[in-house]
């Protein structure tokens, strides 16, 4: 069989459609991560009326200080957390989806809708949820014995922030699950259902393995999106308390840089959190991708 190949007689034109792409790239991505860069190497008074090269200064005053090192934990913790939050119900979700013949595309519209919310506009409907004056489920859980309150209490704080980014996840991770599933053969399904395979173990010893090519794309956008995309969330519903308890990588950026005013420092972490992030993507493709069956 004879492929066609598509050959362009301007050799202008492919950069040209390049151009906005490659554009946009160097102006909001490569462009500021250089100016970062190089601000994490240098002392600037709050004004930026004077500028001083300091080195590696910045690094070493952040590997010292405990609390950019309790930030580092406490962001560790709530990747995970969000991670598996968001995973573990977007599958639930997609596998109770999948079984659905004549309403699937109702529950499907409805589970995609919170990811359409803005993440500070999700921060604050939890903030409601969870407020202590007037939210429902303060109320609920007190007539249990249960006394909640994430204004005082770090690790409720914590559980509110990790609840709100999840929530905020699951309808992307149950599109990539779902479509998943829908495109795994049928002629396997019925084969194990003929060899008198229940669906629960039709799902963890055929759908479940066909899904790791998914499951790992989702692992590594999960985990990045925990570590970057979450300041909004923090912002509008503890703001890093109590006591920095909810006070991540990310956040932790912002409260130096643009509230303390300390932009070196603030440039070093953001150059930190760069390459954290890279090493763990790296991590993920190195070791993790091997369980991957294509």
């Amino acid at each position: 069989m004879e492929t066609k190949r598509t050959t362009f007689n301007n050799r202008l034109l492919p950069y040209l459609l390049l151009a906005p792409q490659l554009i946009i790239t160097l102006i909001f991505f490569i462009w500021p991560a250089a100016q970062a860069f190089k601000s994490s190497f240098e002392r600037e008074d709050p004004f930026g009326m004077s500028t001083v090269f300091v080195g590696i200064q910045h690094y070493q005053r952040l590997l010292e200080d405990p609390n950019y090192i309790d930030a580092l934990l406490r962001t560790m913790v709530f990747a995970v957390c969000v991670t598996s939050l968001a995973m573990i119900l977007g599958l639930a979700f997609a596998a109770a989806v999948d079984r659905l013949t004549r309403t699937s595309r109702i529950y499907t519209t409805l589970l995609v809708w919170p990811y359409a919310v803005a993440p500070v506009v999700a921060g604050v409907l939890w903030w409601f949820v969870f407020n202590t004056s007037t939210g429902l489920l303060p109320f609920f859980l007190q007539k249990i014995g249960f006394k909640w309150d994430h204004d005082l209490n770090g690790t409720h704080a914590m559980i509110l922030i990790s609840i709100a980014a999840a929530w905020k996840q699951i309808s992307y991770n149950f599109l990539f699950f779902l479509a998943g599933l829908q495109s795994v053969p049928h002629s396997l399904m019925e084969a194990a259902a003929i060899d008198g395979s229940g669906p629960v173990k039709r799902f963890f010893t055929i759908s479940l393995p066909l899904l790791s090519p998914t499951t790992f794309f989702l692992f590594i956008i999960n985990v990045n999106y925990a570590m970057f995309d979450t300041f909004p969330i923090v912002d509008a519903t503890t703001a890093g308390g109590p006591a920095q308890a909810t006070t991540t990588l990310v956040y932790k950026v912002y409260q130096d840089g643009f509230v303390g005013l300390n932009l070196g420092s603030s440039s070093a972490q953001s150059v930190m959190l760069m390459m954290i992030v890279m090493v763990l993507t790296f991590v993920q493709f190195r070791y993790v991708e091997r369980r991957v069956q294509y």
